[in-house]
């Protein structure tokens, strides 16, 4: 039982963690907004655009917590991302272009943030590997990812590699020798 002087938090009670959720999407969104903005239209525009794009990823990252809170789902639930993205659309287009810019909004923020979400969702396996691999680091060496192609070689692979280059050279040599 809770004490009458102990006060408890969402973070506490639902799970929300306020930097993961909000904070970091919305300051990723202000610098791909600036980076958009700059490379379109100049150093003039960037940061109209990268105040515009943390304002809709702030909105749309607040609203889609407070949706998950609200209906009491788990963090990948894509209906909760659609409900914000229609929300947040619908206020933010009614305020920039009336009533038909509420519609056109709501359909495109929610599109494009459970989109977002969708994908987030679906690579965060990758992103949770390369973030442990930075532990790997420190014991002597960074693991790329297997998909990658690019793969560091231990010596054995390498020797193999260096193999096959030297013959593959022969190679070479023996059919120019043949053709002069």
């Amino acid at each position: 039982m809770e004490s009458a002087g102990e006060i408890k938090t969402l973070e506490e009670e639902e799970g929300i963690n306020w930097r993961t959720g909000i904070l970091y999407p919305t300051l990723l969104g202000g610098f791909m907004g600036g980076g958009i903005g700059w490379k379109v239209y100049g150093r003039e525009l960037m940061s109209t655009y990268a105040t515009n794009l943390a304002i809709v990823t702030g909105c749309y990252c607040g609203a889609r917590e407070f949706v998950r809170v609200s209906r009491h789902s788990g963090p990948d639930n894509l209906v909760d991302s659609a409900i914000a993205g229609f929300g947040t659309g619908a206020i933010l287009g009614r305020l920039q272009g009336g009533p038909a810019g509420a519609i056109r909004y709501s359909i495109g923020i929610a599109i494009v943030g459970t989109g977002v979400d969708f994908a987030a969702i679906k690579l965060r396996h990758v992103f949770k590997n390369m973030y442990e691999s930075g532990d790997e680091k420190k014991k002597g060496g960074f693991k790329w990812p297997e998909w990658l192609p690019i793969q560091v070689l231990d010596e054995e692979a390498l020797a193999a590699k260096r193999a096959r280059e030297e013959a593959l050279r022969a190679r070479i040599r023996d059919l120019t020798k043949e053709e002069s």
